[in-house]
């Protein structure tokens, strides 16, 4: 399945992809919360639209695509775990993977536009697949880390470098300001993605390709991280795992490439979707 959330932000309502049309699904009831992923809420759903398919309600085009997912409790993300990445920031590969905490608060939609923060010189793009969790996992081994995976969906990490790199401490000062976390416009269940370490990754900054990449050059894969994740905290149901991105960022130009207001990024995974965001200046 794919499945959306449309409406005015902050008043999302559920809905579902059937071949490419948009339906909503609001009568089925809750939105895509950790409560519909832990009470096992995609086979509920999958019952209800075999039962209502004929009466589902098509949304209009125009209709605004928020984040597939409704706030979950965090969003982790894997640092520097593509070497081509590593190597254009010049840093070592980690042995071990690099994370670190993205607010929830800088979810926004797919369409939606990023706002480059206040006093920002250095906004940058990162293309990522995220993976999606269904269940609770703490302490889980890796032969079974997929069993916890609900699905997946198209993320872009916005960065600010200078708050992430120059600013003191940790990375999350640069990642996690309002905007900088568009998600879908999908999220896509993992029976619909034939193989999740083969999937082509793009991004474009102003129709000028960027970031080119696959899955297949992941340094950590993904049951590996599922289960080194929840070694470090309990991963709650409907809780992501952004895998980290190819090279082509903004930092790694020689000089590097920053986004400026009214510069357009466009991105996309292979079964995921694309996404398409206007970078515009922080208002006040």
């Amino acid at each position: 399945m794919k499945l959306i959330r449309h409406g005015q932000l902050g008043k999302e309502k559920p809905g579902i992809v059937i071949d490419n049309i948009y339906y909503d699904v609001s009568s089925f009831g809750g939105d895509y919360t950790e409560q519909f992923f832990e009470s096992n809420g995609l086979q509920r759903l999958k019952k209800y639209i075999i039962d209502n398919k004929s009466s589902l309600k098509k949304l209009s085009k125009d209709i605004r695509i928020g984040s597939p997912l409704a706030r979950p409790s965090k969003i982790i993300c894997i640092g520097l775990n593509y070497a081509d990445h590593a190597k254009e920031t010049n840093a070592a590969l980690p042995p071990e993977p690099v994370i670190f905490i993205k607010a929830t608060t800088a979810i926004c939609g797919p369409y939606d536009d990023v706002i480059i923060p206040k006093n920002s010189v250095k906004t940058d793009w990162e293309v990522e697949l995220a993976v999606v969790i269904e269940k609770k996992a703490s302490y889980i081994e890796e032969s079974v880390a997929m069993s916890y995976v609900a699905g997946y969906c198209l993320h872009n990490d916005i960065s600010e470098r200078e708050f992430q790199l120059e600013r003191n401490g940790t990375w999350d000062k640069g990642k996690g300001c309002d905007t900088f976390a568009p998600l879908g416009p999908w999220f896509v269940t993992k029976d619909e993605i034939t193989d999740v370490n083969n999937l082509k990754l793009w991004l474009k900054v102003n129709d000028s390709t960027m970031q080119s990449g696959t899955t297949a050059n992941l340094i950590f894969n993904i049951p590996f991280l599922v289960s080194y994740v929840s070694g470090f905290m309990t991963l709650l149901p409907g809780d992501i795992i952004s895998t980290g991105t190819p090279a082509g960022v903004g930092l790694g130009f020689k000089p590097p490439v920053y986004l400026k207001p009214g510069d357009v990024m466009e991105l996309g995974i292979d079964g995921l979707g694309s996404s398409k965001q206007k970078c515009v200046a922080y208002a006040g």
